[in-house]
């Protein structure tokens, strides 16, 4: 029987070689071309750029992020990869991986942009072949056609073909179905990974490269884990990685989680430079910062993240070249096809932080503290929220009430915080810890407070000090209390007898109940 031969296009358009009843035909192999003119061999196979089965490496020595499994950041001394997590899927994969180990046979995992169909295929080889099965993963584009003729000088060896990302081993040199037939003659197992959308190009039509697909039933991976494989995940993995990866997963994507974290670190970090992005590095990291006071999960308006870049004074000032709209339209554009740094809220224009950016500074040492004025930011934003608001204020009271102490400003922050959530007396505590420690501001409020409660003698002391600094506010409260006091004073020294106490207290009185421009002239 005569096969096809598949046109650039895909489409089948000539005659070539055959498999019938298991066996290999090949009077005539057919290479392409070369120059305009078509070599063609008889009687032999073509020329092989593959090396001998000897020097292959063995499965249980070869390494499995330079054969396509993705990297995941090392936190500490921690293995290149995390331990793997079993999927509900590695029962059936298992199975077919163990009897195209007995008989050859296309093994083929599909699924969703890091679904991690690249570890789940690499583990069921680990599991269920020999570790001294010899490994072939070509890259990309490697003509196997003579890869029948160096299986067949393997001796007693074992071998798997490893083709990740298979839409990039398929057409006319590539895995063929005479290819294929051929390993199954052999008993030599493929194990391919595929995405959905590759998967669904090739696999239907009349292209040559659709009949490879055409008797495989997939196992297909999906990226939303199911509970128990979350259970699996949370009990007993001991790897930090896997750990933040189940706390700070976006729904129920870990491997997306674990694949694309360290790329957006990667990626946002070196965004900095100036010639690179540094006014979207400076959004992210406004963002980030917005999520460590305790809004992780929670948009914040594209104008508030604006406003809080002001913040970082010597950022801004580098940033100030690249335009917002840039600086935006790149902190969200979408990376690997799945999720940008920035992720869209409900609400237009609302942006949170990738979960895995949030993860990433909270665990790396040497990550600068939040600046103060964002804590501010972060509870006007959420004030339409309370319950952001009571997280923004626990998360303040852990990560900055330890280091109140002489520092009067973030005692003011903690006082705002707590004033803002209806807590006046844990805020007079505050503002008051800020006062003694020589916050102006706070002693503007405390003095306030004392005068609103009545307590003049102690609310003198507070006002003066934040007037004598300046403080307009406290200027006012001061005159008004001084001048209350005076009226008081003023009346028990006329119930003494003293007319003239009493005048000048009636023209006191009179005087503070008149409008301001009046008391002015």
């Amino acid at each position: 029987m005569a096969e096809d031969r598949e046109a650039p296009d895909g489409t089948a358009v000539g005659v070539g070689n055959s498999v019938s009843g298991g066996g290999f035909h090949a009077p005539v192999v057919q290479t392409g071309t070369l120059n305009g003119g078509l070599h063609t061999y008889y009687g032999q196979q073509p020329p092989s750029g593959l090396p001998p089965v000897a020097d292959w490496p063995r499965l249980d020595a070869a390494d499995p992020i330079a054969f396509g499994v993705r990297r995941t950041r090392r936190i500490g001394d921690e293995p290149p990869l995390p331990p793997y997590v079993v999927r509900d899927s590695d029962a059936v994969l298992g199975e077919r991986v163990r009897t195209a180990a007995g008989s050859g046979g296309l093994v083929l995992v599909t699924g969703e942009p890091l679904s991690g169909k690249s570890r789940t295929a690499w583990a069921a080889m680990l599991t269920n072949l020999p570790g001294t099965t010899r490994l072939l993963a070509p890259s990309a584009g490697t003509d196997l056609r003579g890869l029948p003729a160096v299986l067949r000088g393997r001796g007693e060896n074992r071998c798997v073909i490893w083709l990740d990302e298979l839409e990039g081993h398929l057409g006319e040199h590539g895995l063929t179905p005479a290819l294929l037939a051929e390993l199954v003659r052999l008993g030599v197992p493929v194990i391919a990974t595929m995405n959905d959308e590759g998967y669904d190009a090739h696999r239907f039509g009349g292209q040559v490269r659709a009949r490879v697909l055409a008797g495989v039933e997939p196992v297909e991976l999906s990226s939303d884990w199911t509970e128990p494989e979350l259970l699996r995940l949370e009990v007993g993995c001991g790897d930090p990685r896997l750990e933040a990866a189940s706390t700070w997963r976006d729904g129920a994507r870990v491997t997306e989680y674990l694949a694309l974290a360290p790329e957006l670190w990667d990626e946002w970090w070196r965004a900095r430079r100036l010639n690179a992005h540094p006014h979207g590095h400076l959004l992210v990291r406004t963002a980030i910062d917005f999520a460590r006071c305790g809004t992780d999960d929670a948009p914040v308006p594209s104008a508030v993240l604006r406003t809080a870049c002001a913040l970082y004074e010597q950022e801004a000032a580098r940033a100030a070249r690249e335009p917002f709209a840039d600086a935006l339209m790149w902190a969200t554009a979408i990376r690997l096809g799945v999720a940008g740094m920035l992720i869209p809220g409900e609400a237009p224009d609302t942006w949170r932080v990738h979960s895995s950016l949030f993860s990433e500074a909270e665990t790396r040492p040497g990550t600068p503290p939040v600046p103060l004025g964002l804590w501010l930011l972060a509870m006007e934003a959420m004030r339409e929220a309370p319950p952001y608001l009571g997280v923004v204020l626990a998360t303040a009271q852990i990560e900055l009430a330890p280091l109140a102490d002489g520092n009067p400003e973030i005692g003011l922050v903690l006082g705002r915080l707590h004033e803002a959530t209806g807590e006046a007396e844990y805020a007079e505590k505050w503002f008051r810890h800020s006062a003694d420690a020589g916050g102006i501001e706070a002693a503007g409020i405390v003095g306030s407070i004392l005068a609103d409660r009545g307590e003049a003698v102690p609310a003198i002391i507070y006002l003066e000090r934040a007037a004598e600094a300046g403080d307009a506010e406290a200027r006012s409260d001061l005159a008004l209390l001084l001048a209350d006091r005076a009226v008081y004073w003023l009346d028990r020294l006329g119930e003494s007898g003293d007319e003239d106490a009493r005048g000048a207290a009636d023209m006191l009185r009179a005087l503070l109940k008149t409008p301001p421009d009046n008391v002015k002239a």
